[in-house]
């Protein structure tokens, strides 16, 4: 089983939030999600200052084997895209809750963020689809 941090907010959709104290977060997705996709070759990348809704399609993530959806975890405003994707996608791979974010989020609501999975509920989602 993948390293499942306990600092971070989760999506049934396997993204991961990081609560950056200002009232943005950053987004990404999971160590699990990447190790379900496999080698990633392309990630769409949200424009800067799209209003998102919370649970709304904001691009996509390919790989060799598959491509998926991705989904804003929260409602708000992209303030900052992971530019160096476009050239280094497979750094989802390498570096998910690091070098691999995808886009920082001016949250809507800052309360939104209670409502999504905390580490433990997230890693027992993991083992049931496991």
């Amino acid at each position: 089983m993948s390293q499942i941090p306990a600092n971070l907010r989760y999506t049934a959709t396997h993204e991961w939030v990081l609560d950056n104290g200002d009232g943005t977060v950053t987004v990404g997705v999971t160590d699990h999600a990447q190790e379900l996709l496999g080698d990633v070759v392309f990630v769409e990348l949200p424009e800067v200052e799209r209003e998102l809704g919370a649970d709304e399609e904001f691009g996509v993530i390919e790989s060799v084997k598959a491509a998926s959806d991705l989904y804003a975890p929260l409602a708000g405003t992209v303030v900052a895209v992971n530019e160096s994707l476009n050239d280094t996608p497979e750094q989802v791979n390498a570096d998910p809750y690091g070098e691999g974010w995808i886009f920082k989020l001016k949250l809507a609501n800052q309360d939104d963020l209670t409502s999504l999975l905390d580490a433990a509920a997230y890693e027992e989602k993991v083992a049931e689809e496991s």
